[in-house]
């Protein structure tokens, strides 16, 4: 069995070889309580033909998980007990991991949503104490111990009180007991939060995740900035931003969330340095089909939300950073001459350490200056990458001396500007996989 664990310099994931891991998730919080196996496979085909790598997933789903059965009748726990779990729907969530690991992906696998430990709002039941928290979390950790699996604590409700807490450490000594630390543990928090506000340095904890939020244009730049800089090193990501499709801050006269709005959150944070990024899509997350209770505005069934193109899209950022020097990335917004901008006018940067390249994300086609004092060689080869295809335009070969305004072209709205020291004889930007 492949297993990650965290890099030598505690910044991303590396696999038991330590060749780099780019977590690129995908939403996909009910799948197994609400999709049947033909079409469990054909979702997660599509994800994996478009490049993810990980599928977050909840065992005891939000939509009424407890009491609303699964396709096939089976409904998770007898009687709504965590010690007593129901081997035919388990079944069901076996043979969807069995499905992730045959197509290469991950499960970024919630034990359970927050309202099963706060039901602060939502369906509930609350059901879970310390005491079978871990008998629960040592019944998934043995079951899974041999699959690709990443678990995800939390559930998108805060830490309130003394008793979450022990439920939550006990949930997670519990996994890492069955599995006995075979897999990472990470924590889904609530809105506008991260996992370091209430967990940075527990032991469990082996990388930070944001829930960035449902706002079009949030700062998550900002939130991945604050992480990183933290103590201990951890690697940090956002694990929910924006879902395509789904109305900007829940209100839609604020216009519905769009493959660019997308483009912006994944960019801004893979290069203020998170390690990985994960993609939504409102439709999909639920599964939303006709004659079912939407959430959030639902526009479009999920087969119809299948072809939107942020999906498609979030590929092409991997290829990217993979086809450079994957470890010694950093973040580095000195790159960047003046203002960096706010809003869709953000701009962010990061380079290798050593300076033999740099990716600059340009949200719009104003004029950016930067500072080639931060690369290396003497000559820099100039492309501009196209986040909404993934082909690289090339824009030829400068000295590398002082200031120099770079203007994108004027085609699309968002692009990536790709500087590499020319000695480096990299290749094309998002063509190749570095070795």
């Amino acid at each position: 069995m492949t297993v990650l664990r965290v890099s030598s310099n505690k910044r991303y994931l590396v696999d038991e070889y330590g060749r780099p891991f780019f977590y690129l998730g995908d939403t996909a919080w009910e799948i197994f309580h609400r999709l049947d196996r033909s079409e469990a496979e054909w979702f997660l085909r599509d994800r994996a033909a478009k490049g993810f790598t990980v599928v977050q997933s909840v065992v005891l789903a939000e939509e009424d998980g407890l009491n609303d059965p699964n396709p096939y009748g089976h409904r998770p726990l007898i009687d709504n007990d965590p010690t007593r779990p129901n081997e035919a729907y388990f079944e069901h969530v076996d043979y969807i991991v069995n499905v992730m690991a045959s197509l290469g992906m991950w499960c970024g696998m919630l034990p359970t949503w927050g309202d099963k430990w706060n039901v602060k709002w939502g369906v509930g039941p609350e059901i879970f104490t310390p005491e079978n928290a871990r008998i629960y979390g040592e019944f998934l950790g043995r079951r899974y111990k041999e699959k690709p699996i990443i678990w995800i604590l939390g559930g998108d409700r805060p830490v309130e009180k003394p008793e979450h807490r022990d439920i939550l450490n006990a949930m997670a000594a519990g996994l890492r007991a069955g599995d006995e630390g075979c897999h990472l543990i990470t924590f889904h928090p609530v809105g506008g939060r991260s996992s370091a506000d209430d967990w940075h340095t527990a032991d469990w904890l082996d990388f930070n995740m944001w829930q960035s939020g449902h706002t079009r244009n949030t700062p998550n730049w900002q939130c991945i900035a604050r992480d990183y800089e933290l103590t201990p090193t951890k690697p940090c990501m956002d694990g929910e931003p924006a879902y395509e499709d789904h109305p900007s801050a829940f209100d839609i006269e604020n216009g519905y969330v769009e493959a660019y709005d997308n483009r912006k959150s994944l960019y801004w944070a893979l290069f203020a340095g998170a390690h990985g990024h994960t993609y939504g899509c409102n439709p999909i997350w639920q599964f939303f089909t006709l004659g079912r209770n939407p959430k959030s505005f639902c526009r479009h069934t999920w087969q119809e939300a299948m072809s939107f193109p942020g999906s498609g899209q979030m590929q092409y950022a991997k290829r990217l950073i993979e086809s450079r020097p994957f470890l010694s990335r950093i973040p580095d917004q000195s790159l960047i001459v003046g203002d960096a901008g706010q809003g869709t006018y953000r701009v962010q940067a990061t380079r290798d350490a050593d300076g033999s390249y740099a990716f600059i994300y340009c949200p719009t086609i104003r004029p950016v200056t930067v500072d080639l004092s931060k690369l290396s060689g003497d000559a820099l080869d100039v492309h501009w990458y196209d986040p909404r295809t993934g082909a690289a335009h090339r824009a030829g070969r400068i000295k590398n001396d002082g200031l120099h305004e770079f203007t994108p072209p004027r085609i699309w709205s968002d692009w990536v500007l790709v500087l590499d020291d020319a000695s480096a004889q990299y290749p094309t930007p998002g063509s190749a996989r570095y070795a």
